[in-house]
């Protein structure tokens, strides 16, 4: 009979999965900007962007307002290495005249309370940092800020609603002259949550099942519409209690529910709330045992007083009739004392009621609580995931089978999440200190990490300054009698001539600067269908070739050579050759370079003061399969920057940000001290990579950019390279995350293995890590292939620390070229200049910001330049054959 009667409280299978995506919809509502004034479940944002890792330390205060009791705590965390903590604490009762009164006695009376500690605890000379437990919804706009949304439980305060209580607090703290800091403002399930976070780091989920009900877990950042920002992850507070006000539970409610909804202080309101917490379900018991009862169904139909007196029933009764091996005499006494006079039947037919009650309760919260958990794993993208649940509140302590059903049910509902339930020990008091703790702690984190970064945070003056020195060392370069002392060496390239559309023919190009190797063979059309078309295949470099000897080297080239001439079917045929040899030469014509150092790794011996034309030459003699027709050695910034002229006359400027970083430009014949004659214009590899190497930028390079330099294969040399190449960058980025790391604001204070090993952090790894589209989780997995295992907060701290670092590069690099565009508008001798920069380089290519950054910095600071940047499609090899081209053009002109 009773089961029949109370059919409608037992929930399938089905209509649980259907409550678990109802709330699921919920929450995405709550979460969303449009959508969050109507929403029932308000998704409130704590502030609480980060859970305890373990390093916090301190002497805390809170002070949990919610319940039955008021409490105060002084919290000790000790940095130990054990996580220990102590947890010492008052309870004064919240009298009726405060819970119903007005907000100055409310707060007054907290001062009170909390001033009584601090004297008892002899705390009265200190000052402490202290955490607010508020368990009420409260919109917060920051941590250590909240507005009251809406009374619960037993509390009607006047004249507090919709205003800040920790301002509140605040004031009658002042009066009292407690020598006290609010940092924190925590809802108690937010403070759950911690408290069990600080024992357990898979924690991230906190539950409060007791006098009123409320869930909170961390969010991804980016899914949270009503706070700025995308980076990391925060604690929201649900406030579940209120899910299906707007009616979204409707058909699931009883007429029993409805009932207890009428007569609550606050009808029409936190109706999932009234359906599961503990302040409701001894209503809801006697509301079915006083309708049975009138029914004739239960105690021989005689309805007592205690059946018609609200409250009667408390949530202790029901736990203790439940109980199955003293279950029916407990039923049978608690109903004696109540004048009800049961029967046996009577006995069982009451605990069955309450089993199913409680049951039910149990069931919606597992339903709300597996939406959540699900959440979490589609949030991190894991198939299978393992987490942890703080839990605190009575009826989840005290009731005999109130949490093994919730366990059974949330593990049925949510079967791919390995879910631990952790019970909260010392309440959320302790998790509000923790909650304080580690705000303390990311502030000290920050302080720490902006020290670290502010060096890398150039201001304008500062750039300028670095412009002015450029602009200084390209002409020390340009001039006969400073060029030997000079850093930035300025090498005339003896090329004359930008493409003009006449070019046509069959070209072969080489392609060296890195460890690949490109041999390519070109086909140039003229007139009005007038095209490039190529032929590449790319070899490797070995590393034991690139720190070999000379003769290794340019075997293996020839090698390649004859590899690809072999593959196109051309191996029998004399073609024109252009060489794009990317470092440093010192040219004597168009097709004689010699080699002024190696960069980018390279280390072959006996070459450098060689003519690398020559050496190339010999190398096909000992070959004796094939001869070439070599026309021209050009840099790989030359290359381009003729690759991008052939579609755009207008590009007289050549840039390479990628492995290295390099500028070549068409300089007036005039200027060119080192080359005969003084007319026309000569294509300039500036070599700028060596910028700073006299010491002229040693104000601006960090303890990182030394240590990067000193343990590179050229000391002291490419200074302005390493601050601004794709060589480095990870480098340096590296050496700050150790640096962090030593200090313990990283990776837990432990240095991994592979984080010791030079050159690990690939500068490939700044542009995965720094790209918009990435989530955090992302970042953390790319972290994990390196082997450091980080948290949320590690993987935001390496973010900025990357942006840090490829910023100051992408601003360092449109300072050098905003000297170059100047210099190029006052050898025109006008007031505004059109260019076109040729651009080539993966760091220019594939990072996500460095292309806008530093063309934002070359606006800055020549503001009377109007400069376009064009993309080098096909590279430098194609530039190289345009070279041999154009040479070939000049040369047949010469002889005509």
């Amino acid at each position: 009979q009773v089961d029949r009667y109370l059919y409608q409280l037992r929930l399938s299978h089905d209509v649980l999965l259907d409550v678990k995506a109802r709330f699921q919809a919920e929450m995405v509502k709550g979460l969303g900007r449009d959508t969050n004034p109507t929403a029932a479940v308000k998704m409130l944002p704590s502030f609480v962007r980060s859970l305890p890792d373990g390093s916090e330390k301190g002497d805390f205060l809170a002070v949990d307002l919610g319940g039955s009791q008021f409490r105060a705590h002084q919290v000790k965390v000790f940095d130990d290495g054990k996580q220990s903590s102590q947890l010492e604490s008052k309870f004064y009762p919240t009298p009726k005249e405060v819970t119903q009164g007005n907000g100055a006695e409310l707060f007054n009376y907290i001062a009170d309370c909390l001033s009584d500690f601090m004297e008892t605890k002899n705390l009265k000379h200190k000052k402490l940092p202290l955490g607010f437990t508020f368990s009420f919804p409260c919109k917060q706009t920051k941590l250590e800020e909240g507005v009251l949304l809406a009374w619960t439980k037993h509390f009607r305060v006047r004249g507090v609603q919709d205003t800040d209580v920790v301002s509140s607090l605040h004031k009658a703290l002042q009066k009292h002259k407690a020598n006290v800091d609010v940092l924190a403002l925590v809802n108690d399930t937010v403070g759950t949550m911690m408290t069990c976070g600080y024992d357990d780091q898979h924690c991230e989920v906190g539950l409060i099942i007791g006098t009123g009900t409320n869930a909170c877990y961390m969010e991804e950042m980016r899914h949270i519409d009503l706070v700025e920002g995308d980076e990391g992850r925060m604690c929201i507070n649900t406030e579940w209690g209120a899910f299906g006000d707007d009616g979204a539970l409707d058909d699931l409610r009883t007429e029993f529910d409805r009932e207890l909804d009428l007569g609550s202080l606050n009808p029409g309101k936190q109706l999932f709330e009234k359906m599961i917490s503990s302040l409701y379900l001894g209503e809801l018991v006697r509301l079915i045992l006083l309708k049975m009862t009138k029914e004739g169904l239960l105690f021989n139909g005689k309805v007592s007083t205690a059946l018609l007196t609200k409250g009667k029933i408390e949530m202790k009764h029901v736990s203790a009739m439940e109980k199955y091996k003293e279950g029916l005499s407990n039923t049978k006494e608690i109903l004696t004392e109540l004048n009800l006079f049961p029967s046996e039947e009577d006995c069982v037919a009451v605990q069955h009621v309450c089993t199913i009650v409680s049951f039910r309760s149990a069931n919606l919260c597992a339903a709300a609580l597996a939406a959540i958990l699900t959440r979490l794993r589609e949030n991190k993208k894991l198939l299978r995931m393992r987490t942890t649940v703080g839990i605190d509140g009575g009826l989840y302590k005290t009731h005999p089978k109130y949490a093994k059903r919730l366990h059974k049910v949330v593990r049925r509902l949510v079967p791919t999440c390995d879910v631990r339930f952790l019970l909260s020990e010392g309440g959320s008091g302790r998790g509000a200190a923790m909650v304080t703790a580690v705000a303390r702690r990311l502030a000290a984190q920050r302080r720490h990490i902006d020290a670290a970064l502010a060096p890398f945070l150039l201001p304008l003056a500062v750039l300028r300054d670095v412009k002015d020195k450029m602009r200084a060392e390209l002409e020390y370069g340009l001039k006969r009698e400073t060029q030997a002392k000079a850093t930035v060496k300025m090498l005339p390239t003896y090329v004359c001539g930008t493409p003009d559309g006449t070019e046509k023919g069959k070209f072969l190009a080489l392609d060296l600067g890195g460890t690949n190797f490109r041999v390519l063979l070109v086909k140039i059309k003229s007139g009005r269908r007038r095209s490039v078309q190529m032929y590449n295949k790319i070899f490797a470099i070995p590393l034991e070739i690139m720190q070999g000897t000379g003769e290794e080297l340019f075997d293996h080239i020839v090698q390649c050579i004859a590899d690809f001439l072999e593959y196109m079917g051309i191996k029998g045929a004399r073609l024109p050759l252009g060489f794009t040899f990317s470092f440093p030469c010192r040219q004597a014509s168009i097709d004689k370079g010699t080699l002024v150092g190696w960069t980018k790794g390279f280390k072959a011996t006996d070459c450098e003061g060689e003519d690398v034309v020559d050496m190339l030459r010999e190398a096909i003699r000992r070959r004796n399969e094939f001869d070439l027709d070599i026309v021209a050695v050009v840099n790989d910034t030359v290359g381009t920057m003729m690759t991008c002229g052939y579609e755009d006359p207008n590009c007289e400027i050549g840039l390479i940000a990628g492995t290295g970083s390099n500028v070549c430009y068409m300089e007036d014949m005039k200027n060119i001290e080192m080359v005969e004659g003084n007319e026309g214009k000569m294509c300039i590899n500036t070599e700028w990579g060596a910028f700073g190497d006299n010491g002229c930028i040693d104000h601006i390079r960090t303890k990182y950019d030394r240590e990067v330099d000193e343990g590179s294969l050229n000391p002291g040399k490419q200074r302005y390279e390493k601050m601004t190449s794709g060589m480095y960058l990870g480098e340096i980025v590296r050496q700050i995350l150790i640096d962090l790391t030593k200090q313990g604001l990283l990776f837990r204070g432990h240095i991994s293995e592979s984080l010791r090993k030079r050159g690990i952090f690939e500068t490939k790894f700044l542009s995965q890590i720094e790209s918009d589209r990435l989530a955090l989780l992302q970042v953390r997995r790319i972290l994990q292939q390196l082997g450091l295992d980080s948290t949320c907060d590690d993987s935001i701290v390496v973010k900025e620390v990357c942006g840090a670092v490829s910023r100051r590069a992408a601003r360092l690099c449109g300072a050098g070229l905003a000297a170059i565009v100047e210099k190029k508008r006052e050898n025109r001798g006008v007031e505004r200049l059109q260019i076109t920069v040729g651009v080539d380089g993966t760091l220019y290519k594939l990072h996500p910001h460095f292309s806008r950054v530093l063309r934002e910095t070359v606006k800055e600071l020549a503001p009377q330049c109007d400069v376009t940047f064009m993309l080098s499609e096909d590279g430098s090899g194609k530039g190289a054959a345009l070279i041999t081209a154009v040479a070939k053009r000049l040369h047949n002109v010469g002889q005509k």
